[in-house]
């Protein structure tokens, strides 16, 4: 029987599992919540729509998925900042923050 093999499990299966496992149970801190996505495409949409970005972030639909952190982070993401000017941004983060 080879090394790497015990009682048919080779080591590489097992390795790949624990690898695996310690991925999934870290994933959370390198990825964005789906919600912030969600509401990052509603956003724009909106926006699109010709609404201002303060009254966006108002809405029932925005308020009720992110909280003021992840509101916050939504403004930093690069596609909400490519869609508004920089004062819109800082306007809303100013007015996040204060919520």
């Amino acid at each position: 029987m080879g090394l790497g093999v015990i009682q048919g499990v080779s080591s590489t299966g097992i390795q790949s599992r624990l690898v695996s496992g310690f991925k999934n149970m870290f994933s959370f801190l390198f990825s964005r919540g789906s919600a912030e996505e969600h509401v990052a495409r509603y956003v724009i949409r909106e926006h699109d729509r010709g609404r201002s970005l303060n009254e966006i972030l108002e809405d029932k639909y925005v308020q009720n998925r992110l909280t003021a952190e992840q509101q916050r982070r939504l403004l930093d993401r690069p596609e909400i900042m490519e869609s508004f000017s920089g004062d819109m941004l800082e306007a809303a983060k100013a007015s996040v923050s204060h919520s």
